[in-house]
């Protein structure tokens, strides 16, 4: 819910299947519920809020995959190509299921489970 739903358009224009979640369920919703929905539907959680990492370390989970965007600016015309480039040289960890964060500097890709 942190992010624009323009980033399902954009995400479809580089033929990655996306929804935002106003389309799937309650705007209200925790985000344990996005979290339990990604999981069972075999969806990659995008967002820039750190509790769905948080969760992925608290749990011990396998999967949702997340990906995680932490700049000030994330709009798709700022952070897009970067993204995209991102999510495509990482495709078998996310697949598989990994937490991507992505930063102004770099991308950090964490494989699942999270161990402490």
């Amino acid at each position: 819910m942190c992010l624009p739903p323009l980033w399902a358009d954009y995400f479809a224009g580089a033929n990655i299947e996306a929804s935002h979640w106003t389309q799937i369920g309650n705007p209200k919703a925790a985000d344990r519920e996005i979290f339990d929905w990604a999981q069972q539907n075999d969806y990659i959680v995008f967002t820039h809020d750190l509790d769905f990492g948080a969760i992925l370390a608290a749990t011990n989970a396998n999967a949702p995959s997340v990906i995680q965007i932490r700049t000030q600016d994330v709009t798709p015309e700022k952070q897009g190509t970067r993204l995209i480039e991102a999510i495509k040289a990482h495709e078998s960890y996310l697949l598989a299921g990994a937490l991507l964060t992505i930063d102004e500097l770099k991308a950090k890709i964490r494989i699942l489970p999270i161990r402490l």
